[in-house]
């Protein structure tokens, strides 16, 4: 180990880098506060320090509800950013403002937008404070504009037509622009007969969950494939015992997938017995789905570009052909500050 932190001037050697594909052994640097990628290592000896493993950018888990769960243990657990899906946004924006190397990234929705007497705002774990009921377009601008002022960077919503009533087509058509106007995606809650092709229909980025309540037809896939991400949430179903939604949500997103649908990792952290941190029944069922390695990382990662501050770590020799979801389950979140104690 090396008592002292890299400068700019010391190029640290990395056995394998993931930064928008597999670069294989490479030299890094650190410069103004961050790890950048530098060159390939190529094969002439390297005198500083050196990292005998992987080094690939933080890990997000793109639906987590952080007022339901101890946050504490994601850093230490392997996620270094995720995106909280509804919660009070006064209670939120404090949670995107934390800091300090064990503080998880927030990004945050605030609260459920969804129709008058609609999902959830009769479920005993949602706040009042975490739901607004909706009935007009006036009152869609409105609460985006809410959601916008606590610094919300996603709109999230409920069509959840299995525990109470859903917008009309042309009221969430009316919610889905509030908050495109206000330059916001829009993640939709969508469960029920036909709400996941709603939600696609009117424009959403994003599905919070993978479709689990009916089996889509190849046509469906293939048009949400075309518009719109899938976030995965398949071990909510049975957390490791499989049934009826569980196969559902793996056929669903298998042919989602293969189509080229673009999938985040996310595991509706707060929903029943889940890992606080890295979930690898979440990372084997996408296994089972079809995902390759390459195509867990995507779904793991937000940036391809940098690594920032603060980056995934897995120690170890990198296999032939890698051990997809096994291996990526051992990873750890490293810091500029902490980054001495990896090295070789």
């Amino acid at each position: 180990m090396n008592a002292d932190a890299p400068t700019a001037s010391d190029p640290i050697r990395v056995d394998e880098v993931w930064l928008g594909g597999w670069r294989g052994p490479s030299l890094l640097r650190v410069r103004d506060g961050a790890l950048e990628y530098l060159s390939p290592a190529g094969s002439a000896h390297h005198a500083g320090p050196r990292l005998a493993g992987t080094i690939l950018p933080g890990f997000v888990d793109s639906h987590v509800h952080l007022g339901l769960v101890d946050a504490s243990g994601l850093v230490a657990g392997g996620i270094s950013r995720v995106v909280d899906l509804g919660w009070d946004p006064a209670v939120a924006s404090g949670w995107a403002g934390s800091t300090g190397p064990d503080a998880v990234d927030v990004e945050f929705a605030g609260a459920f937008l969804t129709a008058r007497g609609g999902y959830p705002g009769d479920r005993s774990w949602a706040p009042p404070e975490a739901v607004r009921e909706l009935s007009t377009g006036a009152e869609a601008s409105a609460a985006v504009a809410e959601m916008v002022g606590f610094g919300a960077s996603v709109i999230k919503i409920a069509l959840n037509s299995e525990a109470g009533p859903v917008w009309s087509d042309a009221l969430l058509e009316d919610v889905v622009a509030a908050a495109h106007a206000a330059d916001l995606p829009v993640v939709a809650h969508a469960e029920g007969p036909g709400q996941a092709m709603r939600a696609v229909a009117a424009g959403v980025e994003t599905l919070a969950h993978t479709p689990w309540t009916e089996r889509l037809t190849d046509d469906e896939v293939a048009a949400s494939a075309a518009r719109c991400a899938w976030t995965s949430t398949l071990d909510i179903h049975g957390w490791g015992d499989r049934g009826r939604a569980y196969d559902t949500a793996i056929d669903n997103l298998g042919r989602f997938a293969a189509l080229g649908g673009r999938v985040l990792y996310g595991t509706d952290l707060g929903n029943g017995p889940l890992p606080v941190g890295l979930n690898a029944r979440e990372l084997a069922a996408l296994g089972e789905a079809g995902l390759s390695t390459g195509d867990l990382v995507r779904a793991l990662i937000r940036s391809s570009g940098s690594f920032g501050a603060r980056f995934t770590w897995i120690p170890g020799e990198v296999a032939p052909g890698r051990e997809g979801a096994s291996w990526l389950s051992t990873a750890s979140v490293v810091s500029l500050v902490t980054m001495e104690e990896i090295y070789s």
